[in-house]
């Protein structure tokens, strides 16, 4: 009686209030067979959940519901391995809609090989290609140049060389004398510490970016010849990365085809102005601007860079870096960077033409070239499943400028945990596994980029300090503790006691330094040579 007297509207909100109550389980064991291109699947779903989701529309005393069904369904759909997202919608129809979200969850097995996609063709991402496709994962390699020519310096380390099993004709020159440069001229020889079989290796980035692309093709990378325009995640963030490229046509004509690339996992080494950066929103840094001109001299003064390069230090050819002239195959590659004042470039350039003066003096310029340089590491170098490496991840040393040997490490060292955390490619990986490559390389080498930060703060802030530098670099202690960290990739530990003398040596030096500035009155300035007054 009771029930009957009360009024239509109040039994309609009983009504709802025992739906969003109802404890729902879902119990669905799905066996699937399906052919041609699909995949055969035994599933078995649990899943309790304690409140359904109840939207209730009360309209002329029709209770219409959404709610998640207990029910068996053979599922003849899209169906992808891991974690199935079901959504039923239940209405006035009687026809059940089911839709299988494209998502995979970290760890979960495939049944085909982890896709990897490297945006950047450089020694960070063949070297990460390398790894990633010879153990397993189905892998791409975006690169837009392949006779790419980087401003730089081109000297590589001699670890690197055995590490990464480098073939002779890669090394142009093996260098064992330097010569450091201070900014009145004063030269130190710098090699005396040397053993026979320790040298730099001087290369053409064109030729080693070569080697590595194709050795990494032959272990199984496929490269695209293109450009690299984007990528979204169109099904959240555990669903695929979608990449947009515009592929180059093979008769080299220029034209381009619009492709799609979808893959699970992107590796940015696409350098300094990296686009997979900027969409995983990894934050902005520092970055100088280097410019080189290759130089053709004639033999006889060829013949003297024969095993020799040169560094030039002062606020002519560099405010916060240094002017270099290293020897090539059949030319000298003559350069400088800066951070501080990068519309000033081209004047630091002929600044250290003018400092080399004679020994290049009568040689044709072959080949220009400009591109920025990162100056310390990102904020954000991974997110989700996209790992940044070299270049675009900021792993170029202060004070030296050194980046060939760090960007292939960490593409090597980010492709090896692609491969071991998914298995050689047979199961998903996410963040917390890229971020096992992120962990080693900070324990491994972060030292080494704090140490440099601090010398260039100390010696590249003025003239005064940069002849301090190079009169310290004249130590034979000095000089065996950075060719054992440079040569080996190591930051070696000093002698106490060398350390202390060390430390007073260089006071000394530049206390006199900046005697000699203020006795002078003006600061060495755009090429003094020997026996000339201030510039």
């Amino acid at each position: 009686r009771e029930e009957r007297e009360r009024p239509q509207a109040e039994r309609n909100r009983i009504k709802i209030l025992l739906a969003t109550k109802r404890i729902v389980q879902l119990d669905i064991k799905a066996n699937m067979q399906v052919t041609r291109g699909s995949m055969k699947s035994n599933a078995v779903l649990k899943k309790t959940t304690s409140v359904a989701t109840a939207r209730v529309m009360v309209s002329s005393g029709v209770l219409n519901t959404r709610s998640v069904l207990n029910t068996n369904q053979r599922v003849n759909q899209r169906v992808f391995t891991g974690s199935l997202g079901l959504r039923q919608a239940v209405g006035s129809s009687t026809k059940h809609d089911w839709r299988v979200n494209a998502v995979i969850q970290d760890g979960a097995k495939l049944d085909r090989p982890l896709r990897v996609a490297i945006v950047g063709g450089g020694p960070a991402g063949a070297c990460a290609a390398e790894e990633c496709a010879k153990n397993g994962c189905e892998t791409y390699m975006i690169e837009r140049k392949m006779d790419n020519c980087k401003p730089c310096g081109g000297a590589i380390p001699l670890c690197m060389i055995d590490e990464f099993d480098l073939p002779e004709y890669i090394i142009d020159r093996q260098v064992n004398r330097m010569k450091m440069i201070s900014p009145s001229n004063v030269e130190v020889d710098i090699g005396s510490t040397l053993k026979p079989n320790e040298y730099i290796g001087m290369t053409r980035r064109e030729v080693l970016d070569d080697f590595l692309r194709k050795r990494a093709e032959e272990k199984g990378t496929n490269v695209i010849n293109g450009l690299f325009m984007g990528m979204e995640q169109k099904e959240g963030e555990k669903g695929p990365w979608t990449m947009q490229i515009n592929e180059y046509t093979p008769d080299g004509d220029q034209r381009v085809k619009k492709r799609d690339l979808e893959v699970d996992v992107v590796i940015g080494a696409d350098g300094a102005n990296s686009r997979v950066a900027k969409v995983i929103d990894a934050g902005e840094y520092d970055y100088a601007v280097a410019y080189q001109e290759r130089i053709k001299i004639d033999e006889s003064k060829m013949d003297f860079y024969q095993n020799l390069a040169e560094m030039y230090v002062g606020d002519d050819v560099s405010p916060d870096f240094y002017g270099w002239v290293f020897p090539k195959y059949d030319h000298v590659g003559v350069g400088t960077g800066t951070v501080i004042n990068k519309p000033a470039i081209k004047k630091y350039q002929d600044a250290i033409r003018l400092r080399a003066g004679e020994k290049i003096e009568g040689g044709k310029i072959i080949k220009i070239e400009a591109h920025p340089i990162p100056e310390h590491p990102r904020p954000k170098r991974i997110s989700g499943r996209v790992a940044l490496v070299g270049d675009a991840a900021g792993y170029v040393t202060k004070c030296s400028g050194e980046g060939i040997y760090f960007a292939a490490k960490s593409g090597r060292m980010c492709g090896e945990a692609v491969a071991k955390r998914s298995r050689n490619g047979a199961q998903m990986i996410g963040e917390r596994d890229l971020r096992t490559y992120l962990s080693k390389w900070d324990r491994m080498y972060w030292p080494t980029y704090k140490v440099l930060d601090i010398l260039q703060k100390v010696f590249y802030r003025s003239n005064a300090a940069r002849e301090a530098f190079v009169e310290m670099c004249s130590s034979d202690y000095v000089q065996r503790m950075t060719f054992d960290s440079y040569l080996y990739k190591t930051v070696v530990p000093g002698n106490p006691l060398d350390d202390i003398k060390l430390l007073f040596s260089t006071i000394g030096s530049i206390l006199r330094a900046n005697a000699l500035r203020v006795s002078e009155g003006a600061s060495v300035t755009f090429g003094r040579k020997e026996g000339e007054g201030t510039a």
